[in-house]
């Protein structure tokens, strides 16, 4: 095997976020539902047998240093690879959403050149790995949609209806860091339990970045206003400047602000490259 080509990266969504207390070393206790949708980028990769990580940007220029070039780097001093890889990267998913676009195509890096490079490394060693990356790498390795506590690393996989959720991305984008740095977050929310969620999964909770996003990023609520005024109920997905909304039937969306992304996105049960890695092993 000396490529592999379309290795999907899948977006996700916030389905509510609660910051239920805060560590000593200053790291936000959380809750939260992660779940898997359609909004992918795409992946191309080509073996290199030199050993170097070259990266080609098919779509808007990332960062010289992006999670991508990072996770193939972590791979190879994991496993103490010879072999390189060239990466072309087709990115839809936007920067600073609250999708977690990085760390999900940082996942994908590790599952494909696992397989490209012959390592057969298990699950459990990719997500150590993954750890290292990003807090949400591991949700995305895993590949179900998740109950996630703690500061992201405690998962529960929960099974979700099928649905449908129109998404939307202002021209803003939003730093992770400055709204967890705002004295004026909610910090005590209660804590809540699974069967809580399951009762209503798409209208449970709320997000409680979502007050300090809104005054930090007027985009926010200008995209939360452009949801209403189609009848449609929408919140903040993470820690970035995306809503979404759950949709029940079509939705005529010829008169979306040009300068927003807005899509029409369906869940997914389990992530494409599922059962790419060995559980055990």
């Amino acid at each position: 095997m000396k490529s592999l080509y379309d290795i999907s990266a899948p977006a996700k969504l916030n389905l509510f976020l609660h910051v239920t207390g805060r560590r000593s070393d200053g790291y936000h206790l959380l809750q939260s539902v992660f779940m898997l949708i359609d909004w992918c980028d795409t992946l191309h990769f080509d073996l290199r047998a030199d050993g170097r990580i070259s990266r080609e940007d098919l779509g808007p220029p990332l960062p010289v240093d992006d999670l991508v070039v990072r996770a193939a780097r972590a791979l190879q001093a994991a496993s103490n690879s010879p072999l390189g890889a060239h990466i072309g990267i087709e990115k839809h998913i936007p920067a600073q959403a609250g999708m977690g676009g990085g760390s999900s195509d940082a996942a994908s890096t590790l599952l494909a050149l696992n397989r490209l490079w012959k390592l057969n490394l298990s699950l459990e060693k990719l997500i150590k790995i993954g750890l290292q990356l990003g807090a949400d790498v591991p949700f995305f390795l895993n590949g179900r949609n998740a109950w996630v506590e703690g500061i992201g690393e405690k998962m529960t996989p929960v099974s979700l209806p099928s649905a449908h959720f129109l998404v939307v991305k202002p021209p803003e984008g939003l730093e992770t860091r400055l709204i967890f740095s705002d004295p004026a977050l909610k910090r005590d929310s209660e804590t809540a339990i699974i069967s809580g969620f399951a009762a209503d999964a798409f209208g449970f909770g709320r997000n409680d970045l979502q007050g300090v996003a809104q005054r930090l990023c007027p985009g926010v609520t200008r995209a939360l206003d452009w949801l209403a005024s189609r009848g449609l109920s929408g919140r903040m997905t993470g820690s970035g400047s995306a809503v979404f909304a759950q949709v029940l039937q079509h939705i005529d969306l010829t008169h979306a602000p040009g300068a927003f992304q807005v899509r029409l996105c369906s869940s997914l049960d389990v992530h494409p490259l599922m059962g790419w890695a060995a559980s055990d092993g």
